[in-house]
């Protein structure tokens, strides 16, 4: 008979190994090739990464980085290890961590699992909410490590977790941790990654993925719709995203008489560059200089225990 042994793959984005220019050049070029990010046919898209966006980005990117860099490592390593050893410490099967896009790569953390015996995989991809350009990539990487595989796990894959309990109870403890240490906001900002609208009108279900949370949190928090806003962040290139802006909304928000504002990235299950400096320095910068007079980042659910618990929660239900 053959024996029944599940593990544990959780899977994050990636970054850079260093905040240096070779080195986030290395990660920007494996990331923006993927063509689940960007599907711009090769033959245009390939002159334009590697002769404009590649050598112009790479150096101003890589002293973001500097930027935020920890003892351990970027952010969303250093919380993604921790995540890792806290899941691993409550679970009594193998637990590893691989990134779409550098180190440790997906493949190494699937050998190291398949080594140990492990015959059913758990796939949690630590993305919130689906989106074609990350829980899809995390499939589309999955299936590519086992294409020389002889034989295959069983794989239970879990597409996301938007509007599970555990994570909105968990959010909810963080935002009004943060209301009890600033006061209460005149806004409670909710800002998601975003994606090119077009992925939305071609079938990604991201949007209301996002929606739900926001949706879920809102009720829990017992806040009005017009005391919490939605908004998508980071976007890149020219053609239209995901709306509104959350650059553009703190520009025009301190105009409308909100004068004080805590923002969150429900999206983010780490604290990584996006975070750390787009929202908690850039956006703030934004705020401040149309007028607004208090502003607050809520962090990352990180390694939160409540975080790790819904991870705990999440996986037991597939065992």
């Amino acid at each position: 008979m053959r024996q029944d042994k599940p593990g544990v793959l959780l899977v994050n984005l990636g970054t850079p190994d260093a905040p240096t220019t070779p080195a986030v050049k290395r990660y920007l070029k494996q990331f923006l090739s993927d063509p689940r990010v960007v599907d711009t046919p090769r033959w245009l898209w390939w002159p334009i990464l590697n002769g404009i966006v590649l050598p112009f980005r790479s150096p101003r990117v890589s002293k973001l980085y500097a930027s935020v860099w920890m003892e351990g490592g970027s952010p969303l390593m250093v919380y993604s290890q921790r995540q890792r050893d806290a899941l691993a410490a409550r679970l009594d099967i193998p637990v590893a961590l691989g990134m779409s896009y550098g180190n440790p790569s997906m493949k190494s953390a699937v050998d190291s699992l398949m080594a140990q015996g492990v015959t059913r995989l758990i796939v949690l991809p630590l993305y919130p909410q689906f989106s074609c350009s990350t829980v899809a990539a995390v499939w589309d990487g999955l299936t590519a490590v086992f294409k020389d595989y002889r034989s295959l796990p069983d794989v239970d894959f879990i597409r996301d977790y938007a509007d599970h309990p555990a994570y909105i109870a968990a959010l909810k403890a963080s935002v009004e941790r943060s209301f009890a240490q600033h006061g209460q906001p005149d806004l409670l900002v909710m800002s998601y990654h975003g994606i090119p609208q077009r992925f939305a009108d071609e079938g990604d279900d991201y949007p209301q993925r996002c929606a739900d949370t926001t949706a879920a949190l809102t009720k829990a928090l017992g806040l009005r719709d017009d005391q919490v806003k939605l908004t998508f962040q980071s976007r890149f290139g020219r053609e239209p995203w995901l709306t509104p802006y959350t650059d553009e909304t703190m520009q025009g928000l301190p105009g409308t008489g909100v004068k004080h504002v805590q923002v969150m990235s429900p999206g983010f299950s780490a604290d990584c560059l996006e975070t750390l400096e787009e929202i908690s320095e850039q956006n703030c910068e934004f705020f401040m200089h149309a007028g607004g007079e208090k502003f607050e980042y809520i962090p990352a659910l990180n390694d939160d225990a409540a975080h790790i618990d819904m991870m705990v929660q999440l996986i037991n239900a597939r065992r």
